[in-house]
């Protein structure tokens, strides 16, 4: 184990900006291929990004949530798929930190490790025998599962003594079954891809009951005390992903803006659409709703930063607001995407420009449960409105 210099938010941010040719480079191999390139990869185990959550005593960086969401910000920019396969390792990085020593032991040998996750069962269940469970089931759209080294799994216990619960234990994705569905409009090279179990034993004392993990409750004897782990997993989920639309509505902006010296509106007399107010008011209204994006985005971060540093307990109307900012954010980034992408000509359906690409990804990426506007907005108003919050996943 050894403990390595912790890199400052700007110089990650700065490490994403050297390697945005390479990301740039293979965006497209990657949504054809529905994976990410080797080189991606690659340049991103180099730049540090997939230590952010892991432990300091293994390598790890620790990184807080500001810096998660400036670093998903700069990624999506590149790519949406990319950054989604990065936040996911960092939410799943972040959960085996909770675990016992010798769990991280083995899994954060390599402080690179990249780990995929998911927070729902699928059609997995566990049932006990001597010295542990066996696990069978499978998994949907596991995302980052064709580059990874380790699954997050979840399972439903069928205890005859007591209730089902589930747990959660971390699985070599060499031990489990893939199944390469992912035939998608959008986030095609997220590798979101089918897992299965099948008599898979799991010993006791590698697996935690989930709700030990959603309410951060480590079993770890070095680990403790880390301000890292004092969120709650949804919050801190949310501060891991909140940065990628925001990241993708400004790839749209740019695009567009690079696009638009030279063009005209067609069927009108405006030499250039840079000149027609129209455009003034589309390109205005779009950045103004990418900059409110950015507010709910840094209201997260902010709250889980602020939040772990007094290590003070959290209200349901904070856990319920970092819900909400996400779905704000999501949602004015797809207004603002849905403007750009609107303004930007015919031309723009062609596959050699990637408008509708991202746009696409953009909205695959809105369908994410812990994304949806609505239902996140309306958790956040049952809680205003004095109500328990119809969900355990806040």
């Amino acid at each position: 184990m050894s403990t390595a210099e912790v890199p400052s938010r700007a110089e990650l941010v700065q490490r994403i900006a050297e390697i945005a040719p390479v990301i740039r480079a293979n965006a497209e191999w990657s949504v054809e291929n529905r994976r990410q390139h080797e080189e991606t990869v690659k340049a991103l185990t180099d730049a540090g990004v997939f230590r952010m959550r892991v432990p300091r005593r293994y390598g790890g960086y620790e990184s807080d949530a500001r810096t998660m969401v400036a670093v998903a910000d700069e990624i999506a920019q590149l790519d949406g798929a990319t950054a989604w396969v990065v936040a996911c390792s960092w939410i799943a990085t972040w959960g085996l930190g909770l675990f016992p020593d010798a769990v991280q032991d083995e899994v954060f040998a390599d402080p690179d490790v990249r780990v995929c996750t998911t927070i729902g069962p699928g059609s997995a269940t566990a049932v006990p025998v001597d010295g542990g469970v066996v696990v069978n089931g499978m998994w949907p759209c596991i995302s980052g599962a064709l580059s990874g080294g380790y699954q997050q799994i979840v399972a439903i216990v069928l205890d005859p003594a007591g209730e089902p619960y589930p747990i959660m234990s971390p699985v070599a994705l060499a031990d489990l079954e893939i199944t390469d569905d992912w035939y998608t409009t959008g986030f095609r090279a997220s590798e979101s891809v089918g897992t299965a179990a099948r008599d898979l034993f799991i010993p006791t004392g590698r697996y935690l009951p989930a709700s030990m993990v959603a309410t951060s409750q480590s079993v770890s004897k070095l680990g403790t005390g880390s301000p890292m782990y004092q969120p709650p997993f949804i919050s801190a989920s949310a501060a891991s992903i909140v940065g990628i639309c925001v990241g993708m509505a400004k790839s749209l902006r740019d695009l567009f803006l690079e696009r638009l010296p030279g063009r005209k509106i067609t069927y009108t007399d405006y030499a250039a659409m840079s000149e027609a107010p129209v455009t003034h008011m589309r390109v205005a209204e779009a950045a103004l709703k990418i900059d409110e994006a950015e507010f709910h985005a840094q209201r997260v971060a902010a709250t889980v930063d602020d939040k772990a540093a007094a290590n003070e307990p959290w209200e349901m109307w904070e856990r319920a607001r970092c819900r909400a900012d996400v779905g704000a954010a999501m949602r004015l980034s797809l207004s603002a995407a849905d403007i750009f992408a609107g303004a930007s000509g015919g031309s723009s359906v062609y596959t050699r420009v990637p408008i509708q690409r991202i746009v696409n990804d953009l909205r695959a990426h809105s369908l994410h449960a812990l994304m949806t506007p609505d239902v996140n907005a309306e958790i956040y108003g049952r809680v205003l409105c004095g109500l328990e919050p119809n969900t355990t996943f806040v």
